[in-house]
């Protein structure tokens, strides 16, 4: 049992790891679709300071303890339509599994929509 003890909670952070790995990958896309979905719905102008407020509020809110975090947009257009690919990066720190995995891991995360035209054409 002493032998075995070990290698059981090795097993177990593996486990915490993993989850909280993946947590965090859903959680930043959810904020890089909430990004792209409020730059989407706003004039040109204000379509980086949307996408950024939206996804901040989302990390905030989803309890995804960012190190650094940062959203950048682009603009694309195909002919008919009007896309805006929003793009999330989180650095998340994982002092806590320090055994397993120290140091940080950076999560990124994109999302495109196309823009509204009544919305996005509207005033600044």
């Amino acid at each position: 049992m002493v032998l075995l003890a070990p290698v059981l909670m090795m097993l177990v952070l593996l486990v915490v790891f993993a989850g909280r790995l993946t947590q965090a990958n859903t959680r930043v896309r959810h904020a890089a679709d909430q990004a792209a979905r409020a730059a989407s719905l706003v004039a040109e102008p204000r379509m980086g300071g949307a996408a950024a407020s939206a996804a901040l509020l989302d990390l905030a809110g989803n309890g995804v303890a960012c190190v650094t975090a940062d959203v950048s947009i682009s603009r694309s257009s195909n002919g008919a339509s009007e896309t805006v690919t929003a793009t999330v990066s989180c650095t998340v720190d994982r002092s806590q599994l320090a055994p397993l995995a120290p140091g940080a891991h950076q999560v990124t995360a994109r999302s495109t929509e196309v823009i509204d035209r009544r919305r996005g054409a509207g005033t600044p």
